[in-house]
């Protein structure tokens, strides 16, 4: 998803309500996630509460939408099943590849992109940089959570509390010189990941190579991975990966809005 394309994703029903009949009735079952009364959801919408109370009995006919018997509308049975029928065919990473692609073409690093699942991240997705080298990651491989750019980008958009438990459960192990390996100097650290929004992996995890991750959100704004970038230390600076870092959450943001984020 370009960020043209995220621009257009983000406008609200009220927004919308001016189209055709499809698109009507497509602003109004949106706003059913945060709207029961008609009222509400045609002042939502911007339509008529005519054309909302007709759209409403199309979709209660269809089983896009269900009456409370208070005079108010909620989400249908349908939308679950018809949820449970594609969730299986989304990918996340075939969904982030343009906005991963882009990334790489304006840098020229390799590009990743790592689901957390559980106590760790999984990369999904590895785009090779424009360079004479590779990196030694692959598709598949997990990684630990305080060491890597990745990680850290991640752990910043949890709870402290939540970070404490994952820290205790998975001990935080010297992946090199420069990996923190103190709950407190962890905090710390994340504490300024969060007000930067992004995380630096200064070879924290394999001596030589530099990292800058961003954290990736879910259609429940909550973080489910992220994306990163990562080359040599020669050829990234402390100071160019503070400048790259606001591509980086570009990105993130971009990976965002692909897989559903509001």
């Amino acid at each position: 998803m370009t960020a043209t394309a995220g621009s257009a994703s983000s406008q609200s029903p009220s927004s919308q309500g001016g189209g055709n009949a499809i698109e009507k009735a497509l602003s109004v079952l949106e706003a059913l996630a945060d709207r029961e009364r008609i009222t509400d959801l045609a002042e939502m919408t911007g339509l008529p509460k005519s054309t909302v109370h007709r759209i409403l009995q199309s979709l209660v006919g269809h089983g896009f939408a269900t009456s409370d018997g208070n005079g108010g509308y909620l989400p249908g049975a349908r939308i679950l099943t018809l949820a449970g029928k594609v969730m299986h065919r989304i990918d996340p990473a075939r969904l982030a590849e343009p906005a991963l692609r882009g990334l790489r073409d304006r840098t020229g690093h390799t590009v990743h992109f790592a689901l957390r699942n559980g106590d760790e991240a999984i990369y999904v997705e590895k785009l090779a940089g424009h360079k004479p080298y590779q990196m030694p990651s692959r598709i598949g491989q997990s990684m630990n959570l305080h060491s890597t750019a990745i990680g850290k980008a991640i752990l910043a958009g949890l709870p402290d509390e939540e970070v404490t438990g994952i820290c205790s459960r998975t001990g935080m192990p010297a992946r090199t010189a420069n990996t923190i390996v103190s709950p407190g100097a962890l905090h710390t650290h994340l504490a300024e990941v969060r007000k930067r929004g992004y995380a630096i992996d200064d070879e924290e995890n394999v001596p030589g190579l530099r990292c800058v991750g961003a954290a990736v959100t879910g259609h429940n704004g909550q973080v489910i991975g992220a994306v990163s970038i990562s080359t040599l230390v020669h050829e990234l600076s402390l100071r160019e990966a503070r400048t790259v870092g606001a591509e980086v959450v570009r990105t993130a943001r971009e990976v965002s809005l692909a897989l559903g984020a509001s």
